[in-house]
């Protein structure tokens, strides 16, 4: 696996929008002094983070997941099902960076649209593969994807002056 700063560099250099870099920082840490080396991580928006997750979330806030059977099973698979509540809660880590990243830099950027991974389509909607063409296409359907996707949408054309 590549270590972070190839990760941060690949994602903010190589496949990131012309129009959000310097925009759009990505965030990654393990602290030393935790068990098992485990910290946080964190997508920012001209210094605000916009997304912000933790590993110590996951046992803080482990109680506002919905009590159905069949996402307490996703979120078991070590956290590689990331989606809108996971998100919102932070109830992720730097480990789901670097699975969804895996994830994003082995597919088609049609296929990290479609994925179910909420951090690999954030990151494909940012990916300067998409075009104004799409994402305009993107637009009529936008309503229906999770709140913290359409945020970054929203700030993807915003960058491109769709507005």
């Amino acid at each position: 696996m590549a270590s972070w700063s190839g990760i941060r560099k690949k994602l903010e250099k190589d496949y990131l929008a012309l129009s959000l870099r310097g925009h759009i920082q990505y965030y990654a840490t393990s602290y030393s002094r935790s068990p098992d080396h485990e910290g946080r991580a964190a997508i920012r928006y001209n210094g605000k983070e916009i997304i912000k997750g933790c590993y110590y979330n996951n046992w803080l806030k482990a109680d506002c997941f919905p009590q159905d059977e069949t996402y307490e099973k996703r979120m078991k698979e070590e956290f590689a099902f990331m989606d809108d509540t996971a998100l919102r809660l932070g109830v992720f880590d730097q480990r789901s960076f670097y699975r969804a990243f895996r994830a994003f830099e082995r597919q088609s950027i049609e296929a990290s649209l479609k994925s179910e991974n909420l951090l690999v389509r954030i990151f494909a909607v940012l990916d300067r593969r998409v075009g104004k063409r799409r994402l305009l296409a993107m637009k009529e359907s936008i309503t229906e994807e999770p709140v913290v996707f359409q945020e970054f949408y929203a700030i993807r054309t915003k960058a491109e002056e769709l507005e």
